[in-house]
C-alpha cells in the first residue's frame, strides 16, 4: 500500500501544503532575496506552487465544516505564496 501522501489521485492536503511551502522555499533562494536578482529558474518553483494550490482545491468538501474553513484558509496561504513567487520572478524585469 503506498501513503496516501505519494498518491496524486487521492486528496491530500499535507501533500498540497509540502508542495507550496516547499517551492517558497527553494524561490527564496533563487532570487537572493535581499537584493532579486533576475533568475529565470524561478519559473519552476511558481508551477510547483500553482500544482500545490491546485492540490488543495481538490480537498475542498461540499458541504461546509470546519475542515472546508481550514482548506479555504490554506487555499488564501498558498495565494499568497504564489504572488510572492511571482514577485520574485516578475520584480527584478520591470526596471
Amino acid at each position: 500500500m503506498t501513503p496516501a501522501i505519494f498518491n496524486p489521485r487521492v486528496h491530500s492536503l499535507p501533500r498540497a501544503s509540502f508542495l507550496v511551502l516547499g517551492s517558497l522555499v527553494l524561490a527564496v533562494p533563487l532570487s537572493h532575496f535581499p537584493q532579486i536578482r533576475r533568475d529565470p529558474f524561478i519559473v519552476f518553483p511558481a508551477i510547483i506552487a500553482l500544482i500545490g494550490t491546485a492540490d488543495t482545491i481538490r480537498c475542498i468538501q461540499r458541504r461546509w465544516n470546519l475542515y472546508h474553513a481550514g482548506v479555504i484558509l490554506c487555499i488564501y496561504m498558498d495565494l499568497m505564496t504564489v504572488v510572492l513567487i511571482l514577485f520574485f520572478l516578475l520584480y527584478p524585469y520591470t526596471f
